[in-house]
């Protein structure tokens, strides 16, 4: 019987730390990016038509990954143990048979369940929600043979300290950048060697039917068998299926097109000076003080003779009001949308370019300063600070974690 109770409890403990370890993973990925859980929010409602929705969908991005973290620590550090059994089970209850409609209907092609540090196809993820379904049921089954191990306000007070830590990471993700940038536009990036296709990656493949007409009657024909020598039959249309999606560069949909639909995209990438790229999706909802610093920003880069421009979104009635309104004399350049929304998690941000590659991006709460635009000092000084505030965060973030595990095995050792 010891022996039998000795595995069961070895049992629980690994499925217990397996679970919160996903758990964790997967809402510490999307609380340090809550405008990229927001974006994703979006796309579904949108899909499903729920636009009643759409002003919640920040909301929804704090309160998924807060609780789904909260559940994970709940697991994995065998605090108020039983509760986190309950909240898995209801998060698995909920999300599994969602992803299931997701993978049939297929409305979205990525779920965001790990945000962009784990891109899954939506069948991908409702596999994986299968087995940990799986693994919850059991843990939840045998919630109650599991046992405190602290204190009801020991386990209270460190869940208390985590749930502040998750939630002032989203804060300062949110007004700021992402504490950790998984996308294909961070800093470093090479934005022309993000957009190369390999020239042995697979390509798109297709099926096509060709539908020709003879004596009032349509048949479908294959681009192997059509009748070609057949001059009786007469070409009516023809439609492609998509078989199998090749390969997809990490960067596809970067093009910089003016006012007069010419492509800048080349001669930007290309420049081996410096350019600053003001990022705004949507002008109507960029602050005021917001422009106003992109305004001061781009005198002082004119009188430095660096270039500066603008991407945007935004219909040209929005572009000609936000020029004659500030004063704005850069030139404004149409991007789409979504991969705006994926260089900067800020409307507007900035980034500074060197021959395509990424050296710093900031959102507007951060700006650089008049001061640090100098010709000579320009990279050492921007990159440097960006490079090391980058570092102290992830540093202090690492520090934090640690204490806050320091704290809960400490308590246990004692008891």
């Amino acid at each position: 019987m010891e022996q039998k109770n000795r595995v069961n409890y070895l049992l629980g403990l690994i499925i217990r730390l397996i679970i919160g370890s996903v758990f964790i993973f997967s809402s510490f990925v999307k609380g340090v990016d809550p405008m990229g859980s927001a974006i994703k929010f979006h796309d579904y409602f949108s899909a499903f038509r729920w636009d009643f929705l759409q002003g919640l969908t920040l909301p929804f991005a704090f309160a998924l990954s807060t609780l789904e973290f909260m559940v994970g620590i709940s697991l994995f550090f065998n605090l108020r143990i039983r509760l986190g059994s309950w909240g898995a089970f209801l998060f698995m209850l909920i999300f599994t048979p969602l992803t299931l409609v997701l993978a049939l209907t297929n409305p979205v092609s990525d779920c965001g369940c790990f945000g962009d540090a784990l891109v899954l196809s939506n069948w991908e993820t409702f596999f994986k929600n299968i087995i940990l379904f799986a693994l919850v049921i059991y843990l939840f089954v045998i919630r109650k043979k599991l046992h405190a191990i602290q204190p009801a306000l020991t386990e209270w007070m460190i869940l208390g300290a985590f749930l502040l830590f998750i939630l002032g990471i989203s804060e300062y993700s949110l007004r700021h950048l992402p504490l950790i940038d998984f996308r294909p536009y961070h800093i470093g990036a090479s934005i022309p060697d993000g957009m190369k296709i390999p020239e042995d990656a697979p390509r798109d493949e297709y099926k096509t039917v060709l539908i020709y007409e003879k004596d009032d009657i349509q048949k479908e024909f294959t681009t192997e068998n059509f009748p070609w020598k057949d001059s009786s039959w007469t070409f009516v249309y023809q439609h492609s299926t998509l078989l199998k999606e090749g390969y997809k560069p990490p960067i596809h949909d970067f093009d910089l097109i003016n006012s007069d639909g010419q492509n800048f995209t080349d001669e930007v990438l290309g420049f081996q000076g410096y350019t600053f790229l003001l990022i705004i999706p949507y002008i109507s909802d960029a602050p005021d003080a917001a422009l106003e610093k992109a305004g001061e920003l781009a005198l002082t880069c004119n009188d430095q003779s660096i270039r500066f421009f603008a991407c945007t979104s935004s219909p040209r009635d929005d572009i000609e009001n936000v020029k004659n309104n500030w004063g704005f004399n850069f030139s404004f350049f149409n991007t789409d949308e979504t991969t705006l929304k994926t260089i900067v998690r800020s409307n507007p941000g900035l980034i500074l370019l060197k021959e395509g590659v990424i050296l710093g991006k900031w959102s507007w709460h951060d700006f650089p300063r008049s001061e640090n635009i100098q010709n000579n000092l320009l990279s050492l000084q921007i990159t440097s600070l960006n490079r090391g505030l980058t570092g102290w965060k992830i540093a202090g973030l690492f520090l934090i974690f640690l204490l806050l595990l320091s704290i809960s095995k400490g308590i246990k050792e004692k008891r």
